[in-house]
């Protein structure tokens, strides 16, 4: 039997290269739904290539283009944000993968998981943001969780047949970004430009930013506690600049399992998708000839302390971490619009994560209420 996946933000970098996947897999999968907020030329085009049954976009006022351009296929058009929970519901969808970007990503994939289909996680702000609730969701609707960031997928691959035995710690690996090693005052100088050119891998904007301030490390820590159940204490950042092993577990022995391949996302993106099956694939091979050299070394917190504030979000729980991530996605889109530099990004989130509201035991509706606060904090002081 196909797998019939829904792809959530099928115009972005992760789900262009899903639906890449599943089209050189036809006896395996089948894209039965793809989604987009604005991006309509390339989801128009995607509806024509690639046939899906359901097409959304969620940009209310681009529906009557998109309806239009596709009125010669056989395809149902949908448009708003609550059509993405429409057509995560349909009986005919068997997996969801989410790759939509940033908090928007949350409540698609909470109406995925009530209606009980497995999840293909990309969007890492989901479990940041709202980790026990969702988790807990999962668990109670007997939903799998299959992690495509590649630190993600390599943990998962390395505790496959290891359920019984203890963690002892898990090693997130970062490339370090393009500024590794730079200094304070260099770091002043830097523009979008150079931030938006990372060494090892091909990410939308808001991704490679992150990878250059290495907030997207912090992310993954707080992402890796809840998927693998796992105390923050037990998770240990490493700069591995070369990104070919893409995470490391130490078990109680002693004993260490790495995964290794060449920064491909189609990898973990493929075996989130086949999984418990490793499906056969012509992307290119690593050479130890070509790496000669593998190395390592320790974070620099006092100059990327990002991931330093990650881990006080962590630490105090509650509605922390989504306040993280909401001054994060504000100070970021400002970054890219020219409003600040590069060295005030973490002095903006800490700031918004100190004055915000602080929710001990968060509901889904707190959730967006200290989004929308943590984003008007940020952006005063932005403005300031």
């Amino acid at each position: 039997m196909k797998k019939r996946i829904a792809v959530l933000g099928s115009t972005g970098s992760i789900g262009t290269q899903a639906l890449e996947v599943i089209s050189n897999n036809p006896d395996k999968f089948e894209i039965e739904v793809i989604t987009a907020q604005r991006n309509t030329d390339l989801l128009i085009d995607q509806a024509f290539k690639f046939r899906p049954k359901h097409v959304v976009i969620t940009d209310k006022q681009k529906y009557s283009k998109v309806k239009n351009d596709l009125s010669g296929l056989p395809v149902k058009v949908y448009a708003g944000e609550d059509s993405l929970k429409e057509v995560v519901n349909l009986a005919s969808v068997d997996m969801v993968l989410t790759a939509i970007v940033g908090f928007a990503g949350l409540f698609p994939t909470i109406s995925a998981i009530k209606a009980g289909k497995d999840i293909a996680l990309a969007n890492k702000e989901t479990l940041v943001v709202a980790g026990e609730l969702v988790t807990r969701l999962a668990h109670e609707n007997k939903v799998n969780i299959y992690p495509v960031d590649s630190e993600h997928s390599a943990i998962f691959q390395c505790l496959t047949g290891e359920n019984k035995n203890t963690i002892e710690k898990i090693y997130l690996t970062a490339s370090g970004g393009p500024f590794r090693g730079m200094s304070y005052n260099e770091l002043k100088k830097v523009t979008k430009e150079q931030a938006l050119l990372h060494p090892n891998w091909d990410m939308g904007n808001k991704i490679t930013i992150d990878s250059a301030t290495l907030m997207n490390k912090g992310l993954e820590v707080i992402e890796a506690k809840w998927l693998f159940n796992i105390e923050p204490a037990k998770i240990e950042v490493v700069v591995h600049p070369q990104s070919i092993i893409h995470s490391i577990v130490q078990f109680k022995d002693g004993s260490m399992k790495a995964q290794m391949g060449l920064p491909d996302m189609r990898l973990p993106i493929q075996y989130a998708l086949g999984y418990p099956e490793r499906i056969k694939s012509d992307f290119p091979r690593f050479s130890f000839s070509d790496y000669p050299q593998l190395t390592f070394e320790k974070p620099d917190l006092k100059i990327f302390r990002n991931i330093k504030l990650a881990y006080e979000a962590l630490e105090k729980g509650g509605n922390v971490p989504c306040i993280l991530n909401a001054a994060n996605e504000t100070v970021v889109e400002a970054f890219l619009e020219d409003k600040i530099t590069f060295i005030k990004i973490p002095d903006i989130i800490e700031a918004t994560m100190n004055k915000a509201s602080y929710i001990y035991n968060p509901a889904l509706d707190d959730y967006s209420e200290s989004d929308k606060e943590a984003r008007f904090i940020a952006r005063q002081l932005i403005k300031s």
